[in-house]
C-alpha cells in the first residue's frame, strides 16, 4: 500500500483521500478479534443498517467525525504481519502513542495467562524483538490506558460467554473482569459492553456512533447501566418487546414449536432477560428469536450461559408463574370473549336490522 500505510489505510476504510482532509486527525477504531471468539460479532455487523458499517467508516452521518477503522475483517490487502501494508503495526503506532485519539474494540473473551506453566492461549502478531506471539491480553494491557474508550462486542468479550463456562481451562473472562468494573479511560469512559451471541447489529453500530458524537462534542455520555450495557439498548426484557407476550398474561402456552403461543413452557428465559431482539429484530427489524419460534437462552447476560442451562427445560419459577397466569389467563380470557360480543358489532341506533329502512330495494 506504499510507504504510508496511515494515509493508505485511511483512503481505503474512509473514502478517497481529500487533500482538504490532511489537516483533520481521524478517530481511529483499533479493532482486536484476537480474543477467544468466533468471529460472529464481525460477521454480524456486516448486517447493521441503522447505521451500517459503510456509514460509519465513510463519515456518511451529519456531524460524525472522520474515523478510519482498522478491522480484521475488512482489512482485505494483508495478513497481521506480511504483505504491503503490515496491518499489525497501526496497534504498535497506537502502543507507542503516535495514533491518537484512538477507539479499542474488543471480541472474544480474554484467556488467563497465568495460570499455566508455559505457552500461551491467545495472541495477535509477533514482538519484533523477540518474534514470539504477543498474546491478546498483553494488548490490553498496553493499549487500553491511551485509548478514548474501550468497547467490548459480544458477550464472549463483555462477560466471558460459552469459554468461560465452569471448568474451562483458559480461565476465560470478559473485559470488565480482566481490567475491573470501575475502569475508566483516560477520557473518564467506563468500559462499554454490548453483549450478544453474537450481537444484534443495528446495536453496536448505534453504540459506536453514539461514542464518536460523544468524541465529537455532540453528545453527553453514554449512559450505560449496572453490567455496562446501554441503557437504551438493554432497558427492557425480552417478554416486554415479545410478539408472544400477550399469550403469556391470557395463560395459553405452547408445547410444541409449531405453536405461536408463549414459550416459557419449552424453555423461553425472555420474562426476565435484558435484550431488544423482538423488538428490533435482527436485520431491517425482521426477526426476534420468540418472535420467530426460537426460546431466549439469555445470551445478553452476565450469567450466560451456565446459569440459564439446560436451555430447552421450563426455567426456575417458570412453572409457578405460567400455572398462576394460566389461572388468572382463564379468567380473562372468558371475561375479554364476553366483551368481544358486546362490541365486536355496531351500536343498536344503526340500521342492524333484518328489515331494511333505508330505502334500498333488493333485486331478487
Amino acid at each position: 500500500m506504499g510507504a504510508d500505510p496511515s494515509a493508505a489505510t485511511a483512503a481505503s476504510t474512509s473514502g478517497a483521500a481529500d487533500p482538504g482532509d490532511a489537516a483533520e486527525s481521524p478517530i481511529h477504531i483499533l479493532w482486536i478479534n484476537a480474543g477467544l471468539s468466533c468471529d460472529g460479532d464481525s460477521v454480524s455487523l456486516t448486517a447493521a443498517t441503522q447505521p451500517s458499517i459503510e456509514e460509519i467508516a465513510l463519515s456518511a452521518l451529519p456531524g460524525l467525525p472522520k474515523i478510519a477503522v482498522h478491522w480484521p475483517l475488512i482489512d482485505f490487502e494483508c495478513g497481521p504481519v506480511q504483505g504491503a501494508d503490515n496491518f499489525v503495526e497501526w496497534f504498535f503506532k497506537a502502543d507507542r502513542g503516535e495514533l491518537e485519539p484512538f477507539v479499542l474494540v474488543v471480541e472474544g473473551s480474554i484467556p488467563n495467562e497465568s495460570i499455566k506453566p508455559e505457552g500461551y492461549w491467545c495472541g495477535f502478531g509477533d514482538n519484533p524483538e523477540t518474534g514470539q506471539p504477543i498474546t491478546t491480553s498483553e494488548w490490553i494491557d498496553r493499549l487500553a490506558p491511551k485509548a478514548l474508550a474501550v468497547v467490548a462486542i459480544g458477550t464472549c468479550a463483555t462477560y466471558g460467554g460459552i469459554h468461560a463456562m465452569e471448568g474451562n481451562p483458559t480461565g476465560a473472562m470478559g473485559v470488565p473482569d480482566y481490567l475491573g468494573w470501575e475502569w475508566k479511560s483516560k477520557a473518564g469512559i467506563p468500559i462499554v459492553c454490548v453483549p450478544g451471541c453474537p450481537i444484534q447489529p443495528d446495536n453496536f453500530a448505534e453504540t459506536l456512533t453514539y461514542l464518536l458524537y460523544q468524541a465529537a462534542g455532540s453528545a453527553p455520555m453514554i449512559p450505560l447501566d449496572d453490567k455496562l450495557r446501554p441503557t437504551w439498548l438493554f432497558g427492557a426484557t425480552v417478554h416486554e418487546g415479545c410478539d408472544r407476550a400477550g399469550y403469556y398474561e391470557q395463560g395459553q402456552f405452547a408445547t410444541t414449536y409449531d405453536s405461536p403461543k408463549c414459550l416459557v413452557k419449552l424453555g423461553c428465559w425472555g420474562p426476565v432477560v435484558k435484550c431488544n431482539v423482538p423488538k428490533r429484530g435482527w436485520m431491517d427489524g425482521i426477526g426476534g428469536c420468540p418472535n420467530v419460534g426460537g426460546i431466549c437462552i439469555a445470551c445478553t447476560m452476565p450469567g450466560f450461559p451456565d446459569k440459564f442451562m439446560p436451555f430447552m427445560d421450563e426455567p426456575p419459577g417458570g412453572r409457578v408463574s405460567s400455572t398462576a397466569s394460566g389461572v388468572y389467563g382463564a379468567a380473562v380470557r372468558r371475561l375479554r370473549s364476553i366483551t368481544a360480543k358486546t362490541v365486536d358489532k355496531e351500536p343498536k341506533w344503526r340500521h342492524t336490522g333484518r328489515e331494511l329502512t333505508t330505502g334500498y330495494s333488493r333485486p331478487w
